[in-house]
């Protein structure tokens, strides 16, 4: 049985720069070299596009303007397998995101949120049959988009779907009040985060205090640890802590969203924390090793 997953967010062209130097060794104001491609990004995107090759089918909720990154973002999910409907936004400009990677891989974004501002409830499909929903913490934290997302969270909560809530950047996060996002954790099944986000929000700087007390909010909460692996928790249960899978690491942009997939198509149906975080840990393996955010078209698992 496969899960069938609603991702609820951005989709972004993202223009990955990769230099050759160190930021600190940019020639800013002249030229510095660098290997330039584009590819389908935004965090809900990615999670709906790794979603097609963790097993799960998926559903992607999101806008990109009628514009040439438009229809090549429409086409790639075509191609990946990944559902949509009312995508297209008329006289819409496609959101991007220019993506410097550094010779460590380590990544630095650039976001123009473009058309992804003003999601509303009109865009939400017919619920039924879905085993989960992932909602992608970029459009709450847009405040165009945040009644409307408020409106969806209603209804799939009224559904009895499980929730599960990536808050986004810490970046981003400061751009909103804090009380205003920690309201929006109660409602959510599992939270999915990074290190530096579950710090932020709980205000503990030890993980296991972190994991703790974000637990007091949500039933599940899992946070990922880069090349450390991740670390996750169910109320009532024992934390559970794997390592990263090996990999040659070419990029990783996406990871998390990638890691975000496996784990979410493994624990909607099975509910075993520790198989869905080594099935987030196989995926994300596969995407740092390639450039961009998303599979290839053709990438199995």
């Amino acid at each position: 049985m496969s899960a069938k997953v609603l991702c609820i967010g951005d989709v972004m062209l993202d223009v990955v720069t990769k230099i050759g130097v160190l930021p600190s060794q940019i020639n800013y104001g002249s030229d510095t070299p660098a290997t330039i491609s584009t590819h389908g990004g935004g965090a809900a995107g990615n999670v709906a596009s790794w979603l097609t090759r963790a097993g799960a089918q998926s559903t992607i909720v999101g806008h990109v303007g009628d514009d040439a990154a438009g229809s090549a973002l429409v086409s790639e999910f075509d191609a990946l397998g990944v559902q949509h409907h009312n995508l297209v936004v008329d006289h819409g400009h496609s959101g991007v995101v220019v993506v410097l990677v550094d010779p460590t891989g380590e990544r630095t974004m650039f976001p123009d949120n473009g058309a992804n501002s003003g999601l509303h409830i009109g865009d939400l499909p017919e619920l039924k049959g879905y085993d989960a929903v992932y909602i992608s913490g970029y459009s709450p934290l847009d405040p165009l988009s945040l009644p409307g997302i408020k409106e969806m969270i209603a209804k799939i909560r009224e559904a009895n779907i499980p929730i599960y809530f990536d808050p986004a950047s810490v970046g981003g996060m400061k751009e909103v009040a804090i009380d205003e996002v920690k309201s929006w954790l109660p409602l959510m099944n599992v939270l999915l985060l990074n290190e530096e986000e579950a710090i932020y929000l709980s205000g503990a700087s030890d993980i296991e205090v972190a994991l703790n007390n974000l637990l007091e909010q949500c039933q599940t909460v899992v946070i990922k640890r880069g090349s450390h692996g991740a670390i996750g928790k169910s109320r009532g249960g024992q934390s559970i802590s794997i390592p990263a899978i090996p990999a040659i690491v070419a990029d990783t942009t996406g990871a998390g969203d990638s890691f975000a997939a496996g784990f979410i198509s493994h624990f909607a149906i099975h509910k075993d924390l520790n198989r869905a975080l080594m099935a987030g840990a196989e995926i994300a393996a596969q995407c740092v090793a390639i450039i961009g955010a998303r599979p290839r078209v053709g990438t199995k698992i």
